[in-house]
């Protein structure tokens, strides 16, 4: 007999707010099937506010509010049995964080949770980075968000290492990373890669899917480190406006493209990685999973 259960994720970002709803189709004796019906998001861009006032403005509490009560409102009309608000780096870093939250649950009535670098790890973690961790290859798993980066090294299906930094395309747009950061990525990605050969990146993140899907590769195939540096310098060649213009980016996407695609080149130098595979997973994907498998514990 099939089942259909419907989930809701939401990941508060530091660039964007985004609703992810995943439906899990079950039948006895077979691997659940994950689908994503809908997804939503608004470019709120936090750590605009949170990096460099360490608050998050009225505007901006205004637009999160109203977010809320609308992903509050789909996800009613979806049906969904059960949903998780997660928010990242920037909430972390506000001083009015919990203000934020107890605003937002007084308004919309949608409680978020704001989680530390190692929980937003361990979420994408819960993702289907099997279906390439399973191997007996080596892979550094790279999601870089808005405020932070993380970093996970897999070697024969087993996590290595993992780590967050305060990494991430809008502190790079304010200048707010300094050399001794770069420094301290750079020495623990090659301190916890340098024993693997062949290793490979697993690239997530809304520019890395975006890189993806103009270089017109099929799914599942990697890009490669040569691709990967001429699409860097065609980026920085342009304008934000020609790259609005030419390369049909969103407004909120041709800035932030740019610092993305220098943290994954030098993830992959550092690294010695020659690929780099674009899933498109993350965090939303994440607690999809872990809500569906938090039922299944429950009825097990």
């Amino acid at each position: 007999m099939i089942e259909i259960k419907k989930y809701g994720a939401i990941d508060i970002g530091s660039n964007a707010v985004r609703l992810l709803i995943g439906s899990v189709t079950t039948m006895d004796g077979i691997n659940p099937r994950f689908k994503k019906t809908s997804l939503v998001r608004v470019p709120i861009r936090l750590g605009a506010d949170v990096f460099v006032k360490n608050k998050v403005s009225d505007l901006n509490v205004g637009r999160l509010i109203d977010t809320m009560k609308s992903y509050q409102l789909l996800m009613q009309t979806h049906n969904v049995s059960r949903y998780r608000a997660c928010a990242t780096s920037a909430m972390r870093d506000a001083e009015n964080g919990a203000s934020v939250v107890k605003k937002i649950k007084e308004a919309s009535g949608i409680q978020i949770e704001i989680i530390d670098g190692k929980d937003e790890a361990a979420i994408i973690a819960m993702t289907d980075l099997t279906e390439l961790t399973s191997s007996n290859s080596s892979y550094l798993y790279v999601d870089v968000g808005g405020g932070s980066t993380e970093f996970t090294v897999y070697h024969k299906g087993k996590i290595i290492a993992s780590k967050s930094f305060k990494l991430g395309t809008v502190r790079l747009l304010n200048n707010l990373v300094s050399e001794d950061k770069w420094n301290n990525v750079e020495k623990w990605i090659k301190k916890h890669t340098k024993n693997f050969e062949a290793l490979s990146l697993i690239g997530s993140g809304g520019n890395i899917n975006n890189i993806f899907k103009n270089s017109g590769k099929s799914t599942g195939k990697p890009l490669s480190y040569m691709y990967l540096v001429s699409y860097y310098q065609l980026l920085k060649s342009l304008t934000y406006d020609e790259r609005v213009w030419e390369l049909n980016l969103n407004h909120d996407r041709a800035d932030v493209i740019v610092p993305a695609a220098k943290i994954f080149l030098s993830a992959m130098k550092w690294s010695n990685a020659q690929h780099i595979y674009v899933p498109k997973i993350g965090l939303a994907d994440g607690i999809i999973k872990s809500l569906y498998n938090e039922d299944k514990k429950i009825i097990t």
